[in-house]
C-alpha cells in the first residue's frame, strides 16, 4: 500500500502474517529502499526466549535457526536493509476448503515451526465476512504469546468478505448470509479433521459482524468449539435493524437485508445469533467485550449473554463472560493492550495451555 509519494520516492506500507508492519522508503530512480519504521520483534524474541543472541547452546532454539548479533556498532548499517522477517520461527500455509455448496473458501494457517509436531495444538479461527472487507491478516504482536505456546492461528476468508472480489461479497450478503456461517463451520471442521487443530481445542474469534458469524456457527455446532472471543459483536440484527435511527443501521440494510421486506426479515431472523440460541446444550466458553459508544449497541452483547446463560447448561469450566468498558477501546492504546491481554489470558485458561 502506498502511503505517500514525493517525486520518484514512495512511502510503502508493507504487511504480512510473518512480519511486523513496515514503512519503506523506495526510490524509483536508483532502485534503493530503506526501512523507515518497523517493530523489532526478532531481536526481542531472541533475547527473551532464546537467551542471548550469540548463544548457540539453548535447547529452545529450533534446528537451523540463525542467531542475530546485537552489537549495534557493527550491525547498525548492515541492518538498515534487513527485513524484520519471522519466517524462520513461524510458518504459513494456505488451504482451499470446500463449503456446503462446493465453493472453495481460502483458509490461512500460521504456526510456530518449533511447535509443529506437538500433539496438543489449540487453534484460534478468525473471521469477519461482511461489507466486502478483506480479512485483516496482519502480524499481531499480542498473538505471539499464543504461537509460542503451540497455538495455531487460522483465518477464514468466508463469503461476505472481499477475499475473492465483489461476487464473493455478494454471495454472503443479505438473504445469502447463511453462506458466511456455513463457510466458517466448514473451515473449522477442516482444521479439526486434518489434525491441524486438536479436537476440543478450537476457539473462534470475531469482531463486529464477524461476531455474528462466530456466534451463529456456535448455535449450529456448539460441540465444535471450546471457546470464543466476540469483540463488539453484532448479535441481535432482528431488533437492531428495525430501528433506522441507530448508528450504522441504514448502511446495514444493504448488507444484512431490510426488515420491512418479509423475505429479508425471515433471512435476518434465521441468521440472528440472539434468536437461535439452542436450549439445553453445553455451550463453549465465551468472552464478549463491548463498550458504551455511539456506534455499537452495548445492549446486544448484554442481552445475548443473558439469554445464553438462561438457555444453556451451566458449566463453571465454560463460563460466558461479559466485559464492558465506558471508554472507546479503539481510540485508546492502553485499553487495547489491556483488552488483548484479557482475551489471551481467557483463551489460555480455557484451553489449559
Amino acid at each position: 500500500m502506498i502511503l505517500q509519494q514525493c517525486g520518484s520516492r514512495f512511502l510503502h506500507w508493507c504487511l504480512g502474517l510473518q512480519m511486523p508492519d513496515a514503512v519503506v522508503d523506495y526510490d524509483l530512480l536508483n532502485g534503493k529502499w530503506n526501512i523507515v519504521q518497523q517493530q523489532n520483534m526478532l531481536h526481542e524474541r531472541t533475547r527473551v526466549l532464546y537467551g542471548t543472541a550469540n548463544s548457540t547452546e539453548s535447547p529452545n532454539i529450533p534446528s537451523g535457526t540463525k542467531t542475530v548479533s546485537f552489537d549495534m556498532a557493527d550491525t547498525c548499517a548492515e541492518n538498515d536493509y534487513l527485513w524484520n522477517d519471522l519466517t524462520e520461527f513461524y510458518a504459513c500455509d494456505y488451504h482451499e476448503v470446500s463449503s456446503h455448496d462446493g465453493a472453495m473458501v481460502p483458509l490461512t494457517v500460521v504456526y510456530s515451526r518449533s511447535q509443529r509436531e506437538e500433539n496438543q495444538k489449540p487453534g484460534l479461527l478468525h473471521v469477519h465476512g461482511a461489507y466486502g472487507e478483506i480479512l485483516d491478516k496482519r502480524w499481531r504482536s499480542e498473538l505471539k504469546s499464543l504461537l509460542d505456546r503451540g497455538w495455531v492461528l487460522a483465518y477464514a476468508d468466508v463469503r461476505g468478505g472481499g477475499g475473492k472480489g465483489k461476487k464473493w461479497h455478494q454471495e454472503g450478503q443479505g438473504a445469502k448470509k447463511l453462506n458466511s456461517i456455513k463457510d466458517y463451520i466448514h473451515c473449522a471442521k477442516f482444521l479439526v479433521e486434518n489434525n491441524i487443530v486438536q479436537e476440543n481445542k478450537l476457539a473462534g474469534w470475531g469482531y463486529s459482524a464477524g461476531g455474528l458469524v462466530v456466534a451463529s456457527a456456535i448455535n449450529h455446532c456448539p460441540d465444535l468449539f471450546q471457546a470464543a472471543v466476540l469483540k463488539v459483536p453484532f448479535l441481535d440484527p432482528t431488533h437492531t435493524l428495525i430501528h433506522p435511527i441507530l448508528p450504522l443501521t441504514a448502511a446495514d440494510y444493504e448488507e444484512f437485508g431490510y426488515p420491512g421486506d418479509i423475505d429479508d426479515f425471515r433471512a435476518i431472523r434465521e441468521n440472528s445469533p440472539y434468536d437461535n440460541i439452542p436450549k439445553d446444550v453445553l455451550y463453549p466458553a465465551v468472552l464478549v467485550t463491548s463498550s458504551f459508544t455511539t456506534r455499537f449497541g452495548v445492549w446486544e452483547a448484554a442481552k445475548w449473554v443473558a439469554r445464553v446463560r438462561d438457555s444453556t447448561f451451566n458449566d463453571p469450566e465454560r463460563p460466558v463472560l461479559l466485559n464492558l468498558t465506558t471508554d472507546i477501546v479503539e481510540e485508546n492504546r492502553f485499553l487495547q493492550t489491556k483488552e488483548s491481554a484479557l482475551e489471551i489470558a481467557f483463551l489460555i485458561k480455557i484451553m489449559g495451555s
